[in-house]
């Protein structure tokens, strides 16, 4: 049965896209780096792949463009991005809503151990407290060597005066964007969104889980942060994978 979003699914993800990659300029080069060190974990059959807080399915597009056999499972709880996701994927991928936030999101998913667990620039939503259990959580859905990689904003605390210029600099590049036109903000783009006789109603539910401004609760510890709190929850391999001004790709192998 085709998705009732499947006439507009590739302008949505487009749109999508084009507003991340005003905020991360190097967007597709940190998901190829997760995608480079999949590959390289040596799995003999099709990679199993948790997109975590996977919105639109930005990751599970490139996972199945590099791996077309690959099972891929898409866990968010927005109802936008969820709907963009299915339609884009169309079926290829399992969409799961649930809230990382409640330990008892991974009930929820659709098999019992993954080859690898990828997020980006999504988990510094959550509180330290409740960061630190989901990586532990995270190590239990993984198959013995198995792989985690979280590519976020991960500044380096010995860095911090070229920290606060480069954050400067990225921030008057990224307005300059939005005056020009070449990229609409995130309240430009969600505001697109409500506006879309399609989208609205679940723009409406989503106001009912974020009720609050979705950035109040931002938190961007160091790597040193994720490395420490990674190696606590029992994974075997833990370092940076990836670095790119104030942002990194921390992974980890069970």
């Amino acid at each position: 049965m085709t998705h009732y979003l499947a006439d507009v699914a590739d302008a949505w993800q487009e749109s999508w896209d084009r507003q991340q990659e005003a905020y991360l300029p190097d967007r597709e080069h940190r998901i190829a780096t997760m995608l480079d060190a999949l590959r390289a974990g040596q799995v003999e059959h099709p990679p199993r792949v948790l997109d975590l807080a996977g919105g639109t399915g930005t990751i599970a597009l490139r996972t199945l463009a590099r791996f077309p056999d690959a099972e891929v499972t898409v866990v968010d709880q927005d109802p936008v991005l969820l709907a963009l996701a299915g339609a884009a994927l169309e079926g290829r991928a399992e969409i799961v809503s649930a809230d990382l936030g409640d330990p008892a999101w991974t009930a929820a998913l659709p098999h019992r151990r993954y080859d690898a667990v990828l997020t980006a620039t999504a988990l510094h939503w959550l509180a330290p407290e409740r960061l630190t259990t989901l990586y532990a959580e995270i190590r239990e859905v993984l198959r013995p060597g198995g792989l985690f990689a979280n590519a976020d904003h991960m500044p380096d605390e010995g860095l911090p005066g070229l920290t606060k210029r480069l954050i400067a600099t990225a921030d008057t590049r990224r307005e300059t964007r939005y005056a020009t036109g070449a990229a609409l903000s995130w309240r430009d783009w969600w505001s697109r969104v409500a506006a879309d006789p399609r989208l609205a109603p679940l723009h409406a539910e989503r106001q009912k889980i974020y009720p609050a401004e979705h950035g109040s609760a931002e938190w961007t510890p160091p790597a040193a942060w994720h490395l420490g709190a990674l190696r606590a929850a029992g994974f075997t391999e833990t370092g940076l994978l990836w670095r790119g001004g104030t942002d990194a790709t921390v992974a980890a192998v069970r």
